[in-house]
């Protein structure tokens, strides 16, 4: 028993170390992209914030994760063999995530933790043995999140473009605009938090209430102060060679025009193909005065305001991520511990709080040796990544993991904040995004199911030919 014990407690590290090592990813790699943290100080916040994150709010995802995939009455009288199976979804998923690391890929440990449970499940009573309902609203929360993540930033960052980047003096618009926006982003974490619940701490509708006001109010006057400080008292007009849409309907055009020139022949591909020329042509020119504008000062002070702010969506993010993925790992660690000490019934018990320190440590430990790895494809190869863009893309996706994980569901961060960096890629325009990059993260999630539950029997397998 000592033994069992033992390998569980090292497979529960493991496994979360390598959840650092890949999936903390997620939290920080859009702001070392984005030039708002260096890497260093980027993973010291998310050490400290994905720890706070498991340990205090980490338990409700666990729970469905210990209890929610596999129909455990059906092993009341063979606990062992249930203990067993949770045991060798931590080595399987463990050692996919490490495979995954090695070659810098962004999987899914959501993906591959509950395919690996399911895949313990079935070689033990087949389909009866899982929970379908649960899976099922598991497996919707996969397809929801990246839209959800990709919807929240594309609205976030188109906004935030027309109405300060795209006005005719971003200044002061900057300076009518943050206020609003920093209010709301506080707010929304605030909301979310004390919903949330702190250990079975419950708020009354008025204190939340007066909380979340206080917040608001605090952090929109706190921001116009600030912004006095920070920008120019007198700005003036830029003068735009063009309207930033106008631009964009340029760009569409010309991919019309693209597919006319490919369909087309005789007259018309000729005639198509000056045209196609001409318009190339003009988006030369004006992305040669966009550019101009672009390094005009006040956007680059601008810029540093979203870098600033970016720090705050990035605590909330790794705080986020930490809550929700934390329950990967400890889990079935749990359901490993109680099963070994107390046996079937002890699945009853309060989650110990050792098991929710033991996940935080283990990530940190991962995020600050390897997570390095996953971090410069999640922060700069999908799109480029400037301050503004890579706040809108953590505000949309720490909002919805967030969510999620106050429900219960153990989304994949990973689709989340990939589905968020399309949306800000989607609203630059296609040919901003990196297209074989996603396709191979794409296959990456298609591979990730398959592949936990596979290792996870062969791992059953092997425990079960051994006595402990």
């Amino acid at each position: 028993m000592t033994t069992f014990l033992v390998i569980a407690i090292l497979a529960g590290l493991y496994m979360s170390w390598n959840i650092g090592a890949n999936d903390a990813a997620n939290a920080i790699g859009t702001s070392v992209g984005s030039g708002a943290l260096t890497l260093g100080a980027a993973v010291l916040i998310a050490a400290v914030f994905e720890f706070a994150g498991a340990f205090l709010f980490g338990s409700s995802v666990s729970e469905t994760l210990q209890e929610g995939i596999v129909i455990i009455e059906n092993f009341r009288d063979t606990p062992n063999i249930l203990a067993k199976g949770m045991l060798s979804a931590l080595l399987a998923t463990g050692l996919w995530l490490q495979i995954a690391s090695y070659f810098r890929l962004p999987v899914s440990t959501s993906h591959s933790i509950v395919g690996a449970i399911i895949g313990f499940g079935l070689v033990n009573g087949g389909v009866e043995t899982l929970h379908l309902k649960t899976i099922s609203t598991i497996g919707l929360g996969w397809v929801i999140s990246p839209l959800l993540g990709a919807s929240f930033a594309y609205l976030i960052f188109t906004n935030i473009r027309k109405k300060i980047f795209f006005a005719d003096d971003p200044v002061r618009a900057t300076k009518k605009c943050m206020p609003y926006i920093v209010a709301f982003s506080l707010t929304t974490f605030s909301t979310i938090l004390i919903l949330r619940g702190l250990h079975g701490v419950e708020f009354s509708t008025l204190t939340t209430l007066f909380t979340i006001s206080a917040i608001g109010l605090i952090s929109f006057f706190t921001t116009k102060l600030l912004l006095l400080r920070a920008l120019p008292i007198n700005s003036s007009p830029i003068d735009r060679a063009v309207n930033p849409s106008a631009l964009t309907a340029l760009n569409k055009s010309i991919k019309h025009l693209n597919r006319l020139n490919i369909l087309s022949r005789g007259k018309l591909q000729y005639q198509t193909a000056l045209l196609l020329e001409e318009a190339n042509n003009l988006k030369k020119f004006l992305d040669q005065q966009e550019q101009k504008i672009a390094t005009n000062g006040d956007f680059n002070k601008i810029e540093k305001i979203f870098a600033r702010l970016q720090i705050i969506t990035a605590c909330f993010m790794a705080f986020s991520h930490g809550a929700n993925d934390v329950a990967n790992a400890i889990g079935p660690l749990s359901a490993c511990i109680a099963i070994i000490l107390n046996g079937f019934d002890g699945l009853q018990n309060q989650m110990s709080p050792y098991v929710l320190m033991l996940g935080g440590v283990g990530i940190i430990l991962g995020l600050t040796t390897w997570g390095w790895r996953v971090i410069e494809t999640i922060g700069k190869k999908i799109t480029e990544l400037t301050p503004s863009r890579a706040f809108a893309a953590e505000l949309g996706a720490s909002t919805t993991v967030a969510f999620a994980s106050s429900l219960g569901l153990p989304i994949s961060t990973t689709h989340t904040l990939v589905g968020a960096i399309f949306g800000i890629g989607i609203a630059r325009g296609m040919y901003a995004l990196n297209t074989k990059i996603l396709k191979e993260i794409l296959y990456s999630w298609i591979i990730t199911i398959p592949a936990g539950a596979l290792l996870s029997v062969v791992f059953f397998k092997i425990l079960m030919a051994i006595n402990l």
